[in-house]
């Protein structure tokens, strides 16, 4: 899940440069009353009465934060008291890994907790010559062996400020959206400093509740952490990408860290899980505890339907010309395939995510849901004389959007992406920054393009290692994103294809193109000035037509993204008045917990287990003939007899989770291990914007496999010791003590 959503939202950053996504257009109409209406576009199925949906008291998740833990929701819920005693041990045994994903303590000796796909550079970082630590995994059988992993952090969240009065005061000071936007900015920085000096600790602001609210958020940061244990890489990612949003899975998607002091020794925790041997038990509240990335359940309607009607359909054309253009390398170049491999499931995972996000977005009755919290959020800001400042933010959010609608795909068109346009247009625009630069007296030029500097830039400007199959079939994919977001009839649009399409408007571009190869580019590079800026060169002159208006667009694009930034903290404000904290804040990678318990879901026509077990691995593992993603390695394909194969492996819950979960302990009322979160099912892509828990499912490693694997099959003993104890072993405690003496 983390790795298709890095990918995602790595396009996703990009989307946002040029305008695309945060503050583009939406479909939705302005609002002429207090009533947001569904668009007829997407209609419902007839046995659909849309008029009947209301919005579902969990629409807006579980994810609550420990600013306000759910005590009166967990009691009437489960009848289970939470004491704050229970609560702070819960939030200091909980970390944050690094800077994207969650992880935790869980012995009192520094041990840490995570996902193997959250270790994964980490494994790499600890890799020595000769080794392939991803393959065959890794095990220290002392303390000595454990691996120190250079630039990896861990973060334990110890204390929690109320900002708010500070922060709103700062704001409301400004004139203008920028003036507020700088003395925000400000205001944090002030407070994180201040705070830090006193107390060592590292500080950060977290927004939430769209500006509702605002806590400091102290963290006690550690930097020696050591790799303990990791399975090899099959295990923590049996399936790959084809099984990932899927279940029933099998994966043992775990690894163990261990934080140590400044002297170098195990840190001693206060605060960590037990490990329960038995896993999670039907009926009881399970909790998850960790550090969810970005969620939009508090976006305005106007905001959700451009998601739906742009971004994401963009988005994905994005996404599905990435993958036609690596399928095809790797069908071309079968030689290939190791090293585009990756990257090309990741696409294509990135794909399967978007697409069900969309999905969700389109479904009438989910988006119904939307439209009555809204109606409802707005009839009550309508209904208290003291919110009257906030009735038009709504209607203000949408007129952003509208006008951003006239130019957001012109916009997209006119950037130059990295991960998507062909390197043939770099090359052009960097003849072209260089002609503009000399035209001007040497003494005004950037430092690059004076003396000596100048003969290095040219020399430069083709790279050492040149991948043209890549970079001519991205052109023929930017080529047909283009016909498709400018029009076939665009002038520049005819200038790149000659009125071609496919791979002949791609042939054509480079056939008519000076900049295609090395030479070429050299050639110009020699040239006057006015001899490059007045080439036919199809792509310098794609360039010279559409970056000062691709800059200019996006400036009008971040400007009223500005602008609607100012709206949403008001409307945030707004819906703190109304609903408090009986709703969670959208998830902003800062801690959470979210409540659920086991049980079953419908798909596909049949029912999913809540459990699965190493007998399934093993029917999975013959179904696919052994064949990659469904290998195993060496010492699972024959299991030492003391493997109990009715173990539970994998496991689903109703927890409320998304991208940054990865890592998070799930713990029972007791405080005890009982699985580890990974991944979502398909059904629960939607939980972008709504969570829905009639199949929105959090997958996760169960307690009893995780054990019985490290014991059993890895027969790391000094591990599963100080997992079932909570401690390290006394003979390695004895070492660590008379180390600090």
């Amino acid at each position: 899940m983390s790795k298709a959503l890095a990918n995602g939202l790595k396009l996703m950053t990009l989307l946002v440069m040029a305008g695309i996504i945060g503050c583009a257009p939406s479909h939705h109409t302005q609002h002429t009353a207090p009533e947001s209406k569904p668009d007829t576009k997407n209609t419902a199925p007839t046995w659909v009465k849309l008029d009947t949906v209301k919005a579902g008291k969990f629409d807006t998740g579980r994810m609550w934060t420990f600013d306000f833990p759910p005590k009166d929701h967990l009691k009437n819920e489960y009848d289970f008291h939470a004491t704050d005693e229970w609560l702070d041990n819960v939030r200091m045994s909980a970390l944050r890994f690094a800077n994207y994903c969650s992880a935790s303590f869980v012995s009192e000796d520094g041990l840490i907790m995570t996902n193997h796909h959250c270790a994964r550079q980490s494994i790499t970082s600890a890799t020595k010559e000769g080794e392939d630590l991803h393959k065959d995994g890794f095990w220290a059988p002392t303390l000595a062996d454990e691996r120190k992993i250079e630039g990896l952090f861990v973060d334990q969240l110890v204390e929690i400020k109320d900002i708010t009065s500070e922060m709103q005061a700062a704001i409301d000071a400004g004139s203008t959206q920028k003036d507020k936007d700088d003395l925000k900015k400000a205001k944090s920085k002030e407070l994180e400093e201040k705070y830090g000096k006193e107390t060592g600790l590292k500080y950060q602001t977290v927004t939430l509740f769209n500006g509702g609210k605002y806590s400091l958020y102290g963290f006690k940061r550690y930097t020696d952490i050591r790799l303990v244990f990791a399975p090899e890489e099959q295990m923590g990612f049996f399936g790959g990408d084809p099984d990932n949003f899927t279940f029933p899975r099998y994966n043992l998607d775990y690894s163990f860290f261990r934080a140590y002091d400044e002297k170098g020794l195990p840190i001693k925790s206060t605060h960590f899980y037990k490990w329960s041997t038995d896993g999670p038990k039907w009926g009881e509240p399970i909790f998850v505890v960790g550090n969810p990335g970005t969620t939009n359940r508090l976006k305005t309607v106007a905001q959700l339907e451009y998601f739906r009607d742009v971004a994401y359909p963009l988005q994905l054309e994005v996404l599905g010309s990435l993958a036609t253009t690596y399928g095809e390398l790797i069908a071309e170049y079968p030689e290939r395939e190791f090293e585009l491999s990756d990257q090309y499931f990741g696409i294509m995972n990135s794909q399967k995510a978007y697409n069900g996000i969309l999905g969700g977005l389109r479904d009438p009755y989910l988006m119904q849901k939307k439209y009555d919290f809204e109606n409802t959020f707005r009839s009550e800001v309508l209904k208290r004389v003291s919110l009257a400042e906030y009735a038009g933010l709504w209607d203000s959010i949408s007129a952003v959007r509208q006008e951003l609608r006239t130019f957001v795909k012109k916009s997209f068109a006119y950037s130059l992406n990295p991960s998507f346009t062909s390197k043939y247009f770099f090359f052009a625009k960097a003849l072209v920054d260089l002609a503009k630069e000399m035209k001007k007296p040497e003494d005004e030029r950037q430092p690059m393009f004076k003396g000596d500097m100048l003969d290095k830039y040219k020399a430069n400007l083709w790279p050492e290692k040149f991948d043209k199959p890549l970079t001519d079939k991205q052109l023929q994919q930017n080529i047909r994103v283009f016909q498709m977001v400018l029009g076939n009839d665009d002038p520049l649009v005819q200038k790149l294809s000659g009125g071609k399409t496919g791979k002949a408007a791609a042939d054509y571009a480079l056939s008519n193109g000076k900049v295609t190869t090395k030479e070429g580019v050299l050639e110009l590079a020699n040239k006057s000035p006015e001899d490059i800026l007045s080439s036919n060169d199809p792509f310098i002159q794609y360039i010279l037509a559409t970056f000062d208006a691709g800059t200019e667009l996006q400036k009008k694009s971040r400007a009223l993204n500005l602008k609607e930034s100012d709206y949403n903290q008001k409307l945030g404000r707004a819906l703190f008045e109304v609903y408090g904290t009986s709703i969670p804040p959208d998830a902003t990678f800062s801690l959470r917990i979210s409540d659920g318990v086991l049980k079953k879901y419908n798909y596909n026509g049949t029912t999913a287990p809540v459990f699965t077990t190493f007998f399934g691995l093993y029917d999975r593992f013959y179904s696919h003939e052994g064949k990659f993603p469904w290998n195993l390695p060496e010492k699972w394909v024959n299991p030492p007899a003391e493997l109990d194969l009715e173990t539970p492996m994998n496991f689903v819950s109703t927890n409320d989770i998304i991208g940054g979960n990865s890592g998070s302990a799930m713990i029972n009322s007791k405080g005890e291990v009982v699985g580890i979160a990974f991944d979502g099912n398909i059904e629960s892509l939607p939980g972008q914007f709504i969570f829905d828990e009639t199949a929105n499912r959090t997958v996760a490693v169960h307690s009893s496999g995780i054990y019985e694997s490290v014991a059993d099959v890895y027969k790391a003993t000094r591990l599963a010791n100080e997992l079932k104890n909570g401690k390290m072993n006394p003979d390695d405690k004895a070492k660590t003590d008379k180390q600090a003496q």
